[in-house]
């Protein structure tokens, strides 16, 4: 499988379309929900961005703004800049438990035009946004969730993160060593074999994995194990089936961990998962 599917297939992040059409006044962001990230299409016109800092940002061009997390932003347009925009929410299945959502920095752009398949696929959903057809709803959602796909795809293309999970799958060699672990968590991994996949030395592997991942290659496994785990936790499978899937011998391998990542064991975790408040 690519790099980007597994993730995406474990880790789903889904568009919901809340506002198209002319924008016209002060509108915040991100403040009160802590749960969604927030995503804005300018089609045409002027828009201004205030960030949390006070930082502002003018786009005249179509360009895509993408807050992955819940990130407190105002986006701001007089009737004269006659804006036309296409905001959606951005919920993930696991929260911001979701390693997508904590992957990508606070806020990116890109300017719609400089790709030829977000044009594309940005012209079809202002097509759908903009004109009153039935199945409009759904049909704009699923057009946002495929876009969502291709900023991301954008991102890994022109190496848009410096440092991290996406860093790592940006880079030519450290690429394939990822994908490698994020289908299979469940092998015995060892440094011999992850340097050998990457055709490095082992210490010269483990210092890149450092530098661009920011953590040691056993520390990054032990991680996305742990998400993969509690998302099957979360399907009701037992600890010890999910112990075996996910690389540890028993149930008890794998509450050590929990313990040590999350201060709570398999149970506790799932209970309070199911009950937040």
């Amino acid at each position: 499988m690519d790099r980007l599917s597994e993730i995406l297939l474990r880790f789903s992040m889904n568009a919901q379309v809340f506002f198209s059409g002319n924008l016209c006044g002060i509108y915040p962001f991100g403040e009160a929900d802590k749960s969604e990230g927030h995503l804005h299409l300018l089609k045409s016109g002027k828009l201004t961005l205030i960030d949390a800092k006070g930082v502002k940002t003018v786009f005249e061009r179509p360009t895509v703004i993408f807050f992955p997390q819940a990130t407190p932003h105002r986006i701001i347009s007089n009737e004269s800049d006659n804006a036309e925009m296409v905001c959606a929410s951005i919920n993930y299945s696991d929260g911001f438990n979701n390693p997508l959502a904590s992957a990508l920095p606070k806020f990116l752009h890109f300017d719609i035009e400089e790709s030829e398949h977000l044009g594309q696929t940005a012209n079809w959903l202002f097509e759908e946004a903009f004109h009153e057809r039935c199945g409009r709803q759904p049909m704009i959602d699923r057009l946002c969730d495929i876009f969502l796909v291709q900023v991301l795809r954008q991102v890994l293309e022109n190496g848009a993160v410096a440092h991290g999970m996406l860093a790592g799958l940006s880079h030519p060699q450290l690429s394939k060593v990822m994908t490698k672990i994020h289908e299979h968590p469940e092998k015995n991994w060892s440094l011999d074999s992850l340097s050998s996949l990457a055709a490095m030395s082992r210490s010269k592997f483990a210092e890149l994995f450092k530098e661009i991942v920011g953590q040691p290659p056993g520390d990054y496994i032990m991680e996305w194990r742990l998400f993969i785990a509690q998302g099957l936790l979360k399907e009701n499978k037992s600890v010890g089936l999910v112990a075996n899937e996910v690389g540890y011998e028993n149930g008890s391998a794998l509450a050590r961990v929990f313990r040590k990542k999350t201060g709570l064991s398999p149970k506790e975790w799932l209970d309070k998962f199911k009950s937040p408040s």
